[in-house]
């Protein structure tokens, strides 16, 4: 499976690593993800899904059923 968020849709960045003499070379910027599971109350089920340290305050914050749902809405989970 790729390196994305299934909340929040982070995924992986490119760019530049620049030396002290200003020489550029290609890196990736990786997300934070952690795979986590979380308890939902509605389906009396858990699920496990690879999220982000941004989609793990966005779940506090929200809830996880609504996000969820929205990520479900954006095409970021598959299910």
């Amino acid at each position: 499976m790729s390196r994305v968020c299934q909340i929040t849709g982070k995924a992986v960045m490119g760019g530049n690593s620049v030396s002290h003499s200003n020489i550029k070379t290609k890196r990736k910027f990786y997300p934070n993800l952690q795979t986590k599971k979380f308890y939902i109350p509605e389906e009396d089920k858990y699920i496990t899904i690879k999220v982000s340290a941004q989609g793990i305050r966005t779940i506090n914050k929200k809830g996880i059923s609504a996000c969820l749902k929205e990520a479900r809405k954006k095409g970021f989970l598959m299910k």
